[in-house]
């Protein structure tokens, strides 16, 4: 028997995303964000609330980077998420390192092992919030994430994502089945 939840969406996984920007003195910031993802083949969208720094800055400059937190970034990843850039200076507290993008006038966090440099190609506010589509134009992914064939292997990377309903973080788990293959099977 099935139960009514009501009007939440319930939608799994959610990546947990790092957005870093860089505000008008080139001052780095970074944004825990849950509500985006990949929306084409060399696209991701983002849904921002409008009073954040992260917003501010990505009209400013048009360029972000997007890290995919890990296990291993976990806490660092959710302390992005728990303080405003408008109050500290994150990436100062937070004692990473930076390094700035050769692609987009962003800022590389270098400790997160998979970052997306991504232009701004299309922002615009709708249902109170401001939604952003950024184009991948390079991957910067460290050797020890990447396969034999170096491509990004995510057993090896250990994505989280974000359990809305709990409020926790879970890892991607492991391979179930072959995409655009097993369903054959049913043709």
């Amino acid at each position: 028997m099935k139960k009514n939840l009501g009007n939440t969406p319930i939608v799994a996984p959610l990546p947990v995303l790092i957005v870093a920007t860089y505000d008008e003195q080139d001052t780095p910031n970074a944004m825990n964000v849950a509500w985006g993802g990949q929306c084409g083949y060399h696209h991701v969208a983002l849904n921002l609330a409008l009073g954040h720094k992260t917003t501010e800055n990505l009209k400013h400059k048009k360029a972000f980077t997007l890290s995919i937190a890990n296990v291993e970034t976990l806490v660092l990843s959710d302390y992005f998420g728990l303080v405003s850039g408008r109050k500290e200076n994150k990436i100062e507290k937070a004692g990473v390192h930076i390094t700035h993008s050769e692609f987009v006038d962003a800022p590389v966090i270098d400790e997160y092992p998979l970052t997306l440099e991504c232009k701004v190609v299309e922002m615009q506010e709708a249902l109170g919030e401001m939604h952003v589509v950024g184009e991948v134009v390079n991957v910067q992914a460290d050797e020890s994430i990447l396969n034999t064939q170096g491509k990004v292997d995510l057993g090896k990377l250990q994505p989280i994502s974000f359990d809305s309903v709990l409020r926790a973080y879970r890892v991607l788990g492991e391979v179930v089945g072959k995409a655009f293959k097993d369903g054959s099977t049913l043709l």
